[in-house]
């Protein structure tokens, strides 16, 4: 992967947007990205790129939604249960349910807005 500076100033600006920014990364971090974003065109350094691609990672793991964390930690297995539950009754359609990135999404926002005593501990 090339590490070029618009790729950071992109990383950067979603940060910022999303309140990121200050909240993930420590002062030395954020030093780092924004002296990259201005002295560097393209991350030639094997070091420096490690470095930069630990820092966009971290960030990328904030930014994503909790509806898409959601959708894979919860959504998916959901999804994949019933649908073998539905096969097991005869539905040859019900393969594709765990498949259909509606469903999931579905399933995800149904258990985001249930009642905690609904949510069972290890029902996932």
């Amino acid at each position: 992967m090339i590490i070029t500076r618009e790729f950071l100033a992109s990383v950067k600006r979603r940060a910022f947007r999303k309140r990121d920014w200050f909240r993930v990364l420590n002062p030395a971090e954020r030093a780092v990205l924004s002296l990259t974003i201005k002295c560097v065109e393209r991350v030639k350094s094997a070091k420096l790129a490690k470095i930069v691609t630990a820092i966009v990672e971290k960030l990328e793991n904030t930014i994503e939604s909790v509806v898409e964390r959601l959708m894979e930690t919860v959504g998916r297995p959901l999804a994949f249960k019933l649908s073998m539950i539905a096969l097991g009754w005869g539905n040859p359609s019900a393969s594709w349910w765990a498949h259909d990135r509606d469903f999931v999404r579905f399933l995800a926002v149904n258990y985001m807005n249930a009642p905690d005593g609904y949510r069972g501990a290890g029902s996932v």
